[in-house]
């Protein structure tokens, strides 16, 4: 049995930004083809919530992580980490500019998740690898990721009911489920990180959505990454 990564050793160690885009987006491509979209995750006992936000005009980057009960959906540890941002902003590239943030916080709870939920895109991306997936190949750790707006796809209109879902599709593949949920509202983009299935994902964030648009465990890392 393999054994995966710890976090709080690969935490504070990312690679220096060096500038060059190209590179990045290669790395990207060749970390996709290790996303595994397959259920391979155990029972959960214990999931977590990460989101990331910026302070100080963006020098700052503010990672919190969550750590819930995955029966109750009660959170029962959290940990923030503020690190220098350490590369500007750039479309397709969000991952290497907040995962060191967000691997430092994960690094923080006292417990390793069972499942990660992600503020953002996982296979939902130009190359395949959004910060869900990023983080669950980095870690092998299961990820889903859960993003508010669509970043690449389209997908069929849906009914109002919560519940309600429909494939995205992004150059012929289907690369995640917008899902209602929440009754009149708009719906979450959901794609697979690592580790989970499709439809699995769609179900999992679902389930942990309670009153809120949100899934519990990316609503709590919000509030404390945004200061809420």
């Amino acid at each position: 049995m393999t054994t995966s990564p710890s976090i709080s050793g690969l935490a504070g160690s990312w690679p220096a930004w060096d500038g060059d885009i190209a590179k990045a987006r290669a790395l990207q491509t060749q970390l996709a083809a290790l996303v595994r979209i397959q259920d391979d995750f155990p029972p959960l006992h214990r999931v977590a919530g990460v989101d990331v936000g910026f302070e100080a005009g963006g020098a700052v980057t503010r990672a919190a992580a969550v750590l819930l009960d995955a029966q109750t959906l009660i959170p029962v540890a959290d940990a923030l980490a503020r690190l220098p941002t350490r590369m500007p902003y750039i479309p397709g590239l969000l991952s290497f500019r907040e995962l060191p943030a967000v691997l430092e916080a994960l690094a923080g709870l006292p417990e390793r998740p069972d499942l990660v939920f992600v503020d953002g895109q996982g296979i939902a991306h130009p190359r395949g690898l959004g910060i869900a997936a990023h983080l669950g190949v980095t870690l092998d750790i299961p990820a889903i990721g859960v993003a508010k707006s669509i970043l690449v796809g389209r997908h069929a209109d849906l009914d109002e009911r919560r519940g309600a879902r429909a494939e995205l599709i992004y150059r012929g593949r289907v690369v995640g489920i917008a899902l209602r949920s929440k009754d009149k509202v708009k719906p979450l983009i959901v794609s697979p990180g690592h580790r989970v299935d499709m439809t699995t994902a769609a179900d999992l964030v679902l389930r942990c959505c309670s009153r809120y648009r949100l899934p519990e465990p990316t609503r709590w890392a919000d509030k404390l990454a945004s200061r809420r």
